[in-house]
């Protein structure tokens, strides 16, 4: 069960909604492949806490369909390479954006040591089996003093709640031990701000119906649906809260 939720949250999806794109229009891309975590505002203190800057090599942890990485390549100039290793959310960004995308776990990145200017990792960290494993990887090749911007859903209190297939939510003691233990500074953390702008979701929104009215009877949608009524009903009882990190790498002892 938890691998055919959790492949038709981040597979399934993802190429249904670059069909959706190709119908509507490259303008619903953003928005509609950074649907269910980053917003435009998340996403403009990352990249300002990251302080990123035209060229620099960003890697996109568990990019997804890629918006993430897209939007700062527009808005900041930054060089992003994508690694996911769902095959059809790696095909759906490359269709969509045209970005550099590697297929692969991010526990095993195959980038050299020290090779990436910045890296970011965001709603990834909770999907993991082992987070730290990630963060360590994810260390390795950043350059020392590097940024790692993240985007993390943490368990408020008690943990002992059903989560989502194939979630697991760290308290904010676990992340903290998890980023030192890696060998990463947190710099600043901050809930996630406010929703996005009417104009940002609403194209969203079209690519989301189009998505629907094309599959609402496959049992991968159904799958998708319930993974995200999970989520919201945890969100909704304060049980969990989303967080936007700011880390630098520190050099290796």
């Amino acid at each position: 069960m938890t691998a055919a939720a959790m492949l038709a949250e981040f597979d399934d999806v993802a190429g249904w909604t670059a069909d959706a794109v190709e119908a509507l229009g490259e303008r619903h891309a953003i928005p509609a492949a950074c649907r269910g975590s980053a917003s435009p505002a998340a996403l403009a203190w990352l990249a300002e806490a990251c302080e990123l800057t035209a060229g620099a090599a960003l890697l996109d942890v568990g990019a997804g369909a890629g918006g993430p990485a897209a939007w700062a390549a527009e808005r900041f100039g930054v060089r992003p390479v994508l690694l996911e290793r769902r095959p059809v959310a790696c095909r759906a960004a490359a269709r969509m954006f045209g970005l550099p995308v590697v297929t692969a776990d991010a526990a095993r990145i195959p980038l050299r040591t020290g090779s990436v200017d910045a890296a970011w990792c965001l709603g990834v960290l909770d999907t993991v089996p082992d987070e730290g494993a990630v963060l360590r990887e994810v260390h390795r090749v950043l350059a020392p003093g590097a940024p790692l911007g993240l985007l993390v859903v943490v368990a408020r209190g008690a943990t002992g709640f059903a989560a989502p297939d194939g979630n697991r939510f760290p308290t904010q003691a676990e992340l903290s031990a998890s980023l030192d233990g890696a060998g990463f500074e947190p710099v600043e953390q901050i809930d996630r701000p406010g929703d996005a702008p009417l104009a940002w979701s609403r194209r969203a929104e079209r690519v989301a119906a189009v998505v629907a009215a094309r599959h609402r009877g496959d049992r991968a949608y159904r799958l998708a649906v319930r993974q995200s009524e999970r989520l919201s009903r945890l969100f909704a009882s304060g049980r969990l809260s989303m967080q936007l990190v700011h880390a630098v790498a520190r050099p290796p002892s």
